[in-house]
């Protein structure tokens, strides 16, 4: 999938992501990074809202996830069940979430137990960046489940 490909498919079927202005910056099978400006997640402090923030790194976790049950051809509803977000520093301009698996290892597993079971759980961790420094970092479990 090219980053055109997921910017669109995110447009479709996840509108607030058109809303935010999300552009996605690289996709491949180990990370996906998305960028997202200031001006539409803006709050009172001319800072990033928190909910934007917590979205555009839930988004790419999502996106790595969706990503990757795709180049498996595996179709399955994806799901986010839990997740941790710590906002580290202020965010006064575009901003990005870059997404990657918490443990590479685990995803052999992930396809093992989707295979048996029908659905199978993993953690995506996604680290803010605002300015080349870190800002926040997400840490979320998601859950792929048979359509």
């Amino acid at each position: 999938m090219t980053p055109e490909q997921l910017q669109q498919y995110l447009y479709q079927h996840i509108p607030l992501s058109a809303a935010m202005e999300v552009s996605v910056d690289h996709v491949s099978h180990d990370k996906v990074v998305l960028r997202a400006p200031l001006t539409p997640n803006i709050n009172y402090h001319e800072t990033v809202f928190g909910g934007s923030a917590s979205t555009l790194a839930i988004l790419s976790a999502w996106s790595l996830l969706n990503t990757r049950l795709h180049q498996a051809a595996i179709e399955s509803t994806l799901v986010i069940q839990r997740n941790t977000m710590e906002y580290e520093k202020p965010i006064s301009g575009e901003f990005t979430a870059t997404a990657q698996l918490e443990s590479t290892q685990d995803w052999a597993k992930f396809l093992r137990h989707f295979s048996r079971m029908g659905k199978a759980r993993t953690t995506v961790i996604s680290i803010l960046h605002y300015e080349q420094q870190r800002a926040g970092f997400f840490r979320g479990e998601f859950v792929a489940l048979t359509k």
